[in-house]
Formats: C-alpha cells, structure tokens, sequence
C-alpha cells in the first residue's frame, strides 16, 4: 500500500513538471509576424542596389515583417519565377523592382487572382491592364534628369560655353530610370542651342558597361566630348579611369555628370573627377513597411510616393556632404 502511494506521488509530481513545462513553452512560442512580404530585388549590381536590398531587410526588422527575399540576378525571367512562388506560398503582399517595364501582365494577373497586392519600389511597369499593382515606390527619375541638365546649363554658362558636345551612357534598356532619366535631362536641355548629342550608348548600369561604353565614345569622338552624362555612378566609375587612360582629365577636360550619390561617387566628386551627382536614395524600406501594412490591414496607400533628393556638385562646398551609408 506504501508502495503504491509513492507510485501515485511521483506520478502526480511529474505530471506537474510536464505540465509546467508545456505552459512555459507555449508562453516562448514566437508571435505570428505581422505580415509576410515576399520581396523579389533586381540583383547586386551597384553600391545603390545592395544600400536598397540592406536598407529593407533592416526595415523589415523594425517593423516585425516577416520578409521572404529573391534576388533576380538581373534576369526578368527569375523575378517572375520569384513572384509565382511568392503567389503559391501565399504571402501578404508581393513587392518587386521590376527590371524591365514590359512583360509582367500574365504573372500580376496571377497575383492579382489569388488576392496578392502588389507593390512596386524603384521602379515602374508599362501595362494598359487596370488595378495590377497598388503602389510605387521609389524616385522621380524623371526630375533626376531634370536636374542634371539644369546644372549642365549653369556650368556652361559659367564656363561660358558656345557649344556642348554630350555623350549619355544610358541604364538598361527599357527599364524606368533609364527612360524617363532621358526624357528630363533632353527636354530639359532641347530649348539651348548649344547642346549637341553625340550618341547614347547602354551601359545597363554596369561599372565594366561603363568602361565598354566609354572606350567605344573616346574612339569614336575623342576631344569632340565635352560631357559625360551617365545614368547611375556605377557606370561613371567604371568610365573615369577609361577617360584618364587616353589622356585627358575628368571633371576637367569633359563634364562628368552621375546619378545615384552613393559614398563612392561622392568621394570622387570631392577629388574634383565628378562635377555633378545627383542623389536617388535607395533608403525605401519605411516606406515599403509601413504600406505594406496597410495594405494588409485593408487601408488605401497612396499610389506614388517619392523620397525627397538632392543634387551634390562643384557649385557647393564638397567636404560638408554627409556619409551616404551605401
């Protein structure tokens, strides 16, 4: 009988042990993230893509966002890969910065089917179709080339220039930047005679495309350049030691003018080797987060949302620009 008790004591205190245990387990069971945002990214192909890939994964920390990343290595065809897997897994909400503009219909269609909403950062899409995606997020690359070519007309003037010969390495093909960094720097400049391009060429926002690009423009024109206007510092940094190599000065004997304002550039604007730089920020992810969430929580967003941006140059004193942090 004895026995027996203790066999019935032990039990009964071991069944309040596991029971213990059960609860505090369950009290250190992970809350459900907030939201579950699959983010499919262009590639790595510049300090400004992988300062953009950073900035948003420290953002979807802040905000408890639970991210499913892709990296599309700069071929279309893996983000839309990544967003069909992005639909089959169910996530929240689908976000991506399209490559090129054309060709996402059959797959934001898909999106759009199984209930996704869809946000694009940094760039656009070109679609006639209705209610695709909800937002974009991401600079007006169209005032970016704005303000290049305002200050390439204040230069010259102040150079006293009767003529300006412009060579343009353009970003990918097709993609947004690329065109609308075009269109606003050319509008922009088509009213002063003395501009005169000499050729665009595509440097698909590549430092070894810049270099290519730059060589082929020096063979061909030579001293006829007096401007280098590239798309992204990416592609004017892998130009620049091309420039020096046959012979001449940048920032000196041609004009160079970026787009971007990554640590690097600045820093050779500061040397005197760049005249202009252009910032396009590539800290987006608040702004992903935060409409996300509200589109998770059925809220409106608004459907364009710009960071504001600056212009950096030889106009100003240079030592006084803050670190860029990309």
């Amino acid at each position: 009988m004895k026995n027996m008790k203790k066999i019935v004591c032990i039990l009964s205190t071991l069944m309040l042990v596991l029971c213990t245990v059960g609860c505090s387990v369950n009290e250190e069971q992970p809350a459900e993230p907030r939201l579950l945002l699959g983010f499919s990214q262009v590639g790595s192909e510049s300090a400004w893509r992988i300062g953009n890939t950073k900035d948003i994964e420290q953002a979807a920390e802040d905000y408890g966002v639970s991210l499913m990343f892709e990296n599309a290595n700069q071929k279309q065809e893996n983000q839309i890969d990544a967003i069909r897997r992005f639909i089959a897994y169910k996530v929240d909400v689908i976000a991506f910065s399209p490559i090129v503009e054309e060709g996402w219909d059959n797959v934001l269609n898909e999106a759009k089917e199984a209930g996704i909403p869809v946000i694009l950062v940094d760039r656009d899409v070109s679609t006639d179709a209705e209610g695709l995606t909800r937002c974009l997020i991401g600079a007006d690359f169209y005032k970016e080339g704005v303000m290049a070519a305002e200050y390439l007309i204040r230069k010259a003037d102040s150079l006293g220039l009767d003529k300006v010969n412009i060579v343009e390495i353009t970003g990918t093909e097709n993609s947004t930047p690329m065109r609308q960094r075009q269109a606003g720097f050319f509008d922009t400049i088509k009213g002063d005679d003395r501009m005169v391009l000499l050729e665009s060429i595509d440097g698909d926002f590549l430092k070894s495309r810049g270099a290519e690009c730059m060589r082929s423009l020096l063979g061909k024109y030579g001293d006829g350049i007096d401007v280098v206007f590239s798309h992204n510092d990416e592609m004017t940094l892998g130009a620049l030691p091309e420039i020096e190599k046959a012979g001449y000065v940048p920032g000196t004997d041609m004009i160079i003018i970026s787009i971007d304002g990554g640590q690097e550039a600045i820093d050779v604007l500061k040397e005197g080797r760049i005249n202009c730089v252009v910032e396009c920020t590539p800290k987006l992810g608040k702004e992903l987060m935060e409409t996300a969430l509200k589109l998770k929580a059925g809220e409106e967003v608004e459907p364009l949302i710009h960071p504001v941006e600056e212009v950096f140059s030889d106009e100003q004193d240079t030592s006084l620009i803050a670190p860029r942090g990309y």
